[in-house]
């Protein structure tokens, strides 16, 4: 590996998020993920939690649309909606929907500084009652259009780059956020991921046929 290469990766560590994660529940396209993890990775997020108890574990996600960020960001699966729920609880404080509701604030008003996992939907019917019973709270992103709503790879982006303002001006993106073991963890990952690619390669799957589902 080259020193420039080294000093890159070193980088990117100094800027990884120990307290900011997205949640994905039921998104159906993978090219929608995939963008997700593009912006993810742009902010210094180091995971994200995907949760599908619709469709099977995916396999693979769109590479064009991640621009190779799934290959630097930790990705958790889960089939089940407790458990994701649960993971994300041992990590972080806070987890915020994004949810129309009679309680939801705007993104401005939350407080993105502290440890906090935001949640987004399926692109037609959003996060589901059930995730919203476990939400901390719900946001919106303040529209004045025709149309009150955006895509769900926006929509990330746009709540990302708020938590991205926030954390900057309170100084957390000039001390490295990760932690011995958080650091430890990522570059273990970052380490098996020829394993996991040939895994990927070998499953084949025909993402076509979840188009009918």
């Amino acid at each position: 590996m080259t020193e420039e290469r080294v000093e890159k990766i070193n980088q990117v560590l100094d800027f990884r998020q120990e307290n900011l994660t997205v949640i994905l529940e039921n998104v159906f396209d993978p090219h929608n993920i995939a963008a997700v993890m593009r912006t993810a990775d742009a902010v210094g997020v180091k995971e994200m939690y995907i949760v599908n108890t619709i469709l099977p574990t995916y396999k693979q996600f769109g590479k064009r649309s991640s621009s190779g960020a799934i290959n630097w960001m930790m990705i958790h699966e889960f089939t089940n909606l407790e458990d994701c729920i649960t993971a994300v609880r041992k990590k972080y404080n806070k987890i915020y929907s994004t949810h129309l509701g009679t309680d939801s604030v705007t993104m401005h008003e939350l407080n993105l500084t502290d440890s906090v996992a935001l949640a987004f939907g399926n692109e037609q019917k959003g996060l589901t009652a059930a995730f919203l019973a476990h939400s901390d709270g719900n946001f919106i992103i303040p529209q004045v259009g025709m149309i009150q709503s955006l895509n769900i790879s926006v929509a990330c982006a746009v709540s990302l780059y708020e938590a991205y303002r926030q954390k900057n001006v309170a100084g957390h993106y000039k001390q490295r956020s990760l932690s011995q073991a958080g650091e430890n963890e990522l570059v273990q990952y970052w380490n098996d991921r020829p394993k996991r690619e040939k895994e990927i390669r070998e499953a084949n799957v025909n993402w076509e046929k979840r188009k009918g589902v």
